[in-house]
């Protein structure tokens, strides 16, 4: 299926079924306090987003310290800035899909799934045509001089 049909459908189903839910628990426990629920949940998503952006940040460095490349731990922090953002966005469900994006378990999980399908490749060297051109390495001759000050 093409992206944009998915897409389309993801930005005019996801707001309609946030004002169901809005209006559902607005009719539970009055519109008062689910309008006070949805600015809790944002104000504690943001501060877990920090302080798990905090930590995100620093098993990156550790990583980079090490020498490692951190691809993981990219991918994790993209993850929190998603979570981050649905945390902001009003509304019960995008809520849910906020805070299973900042919890820990769930996040490295939705980093491994992500890292699994995720295909890198080299572009070809330049001046060739693909693959099958010059299957060896190649080696370059040319003149150096060095010119001190």
């Amino acid at each position: 299926m093409a992206p944009f049909p998915v897409l389309f459908l993801l930005f005019l189903a996801v707001p309609l079924a946030e004002i169901y839910f809005l209006i559902v628990v607005g009719g539970w426990i009055g519109a008062l306090p689910t309008v006070l629920l949805v600015i809790l949940t944002a104000a504690i998503g943001a501060a877990l987003a920090r302080h798990q952006g905090y930590a995100a940040l620093q098993r990156l460095q550790r990583t980079l310290a090490r020498g490692e490349v951190p691809a993981v731990e990219m991918l994790e922090g993209v993850i929190l800035l998603i979570g981050a953002l649905l945390l902001l966005t009003p509304g019960f469900l995008t809520d849910l899909a906020g805070f299973i994006c900042l919890i820990p378990v769930s996040r490295r999980a939705l980093a491994s799934w992500a890292w699994q399908r995720i295909s890198v490749t080299a572009p070809p060297p330049s001046g060739s045509t693909g693959p099958s051109s010059g299957g060896g390495p190649r080696t370059l001759e040319g003149e150096f001089h060095r010119e001190d000050d």
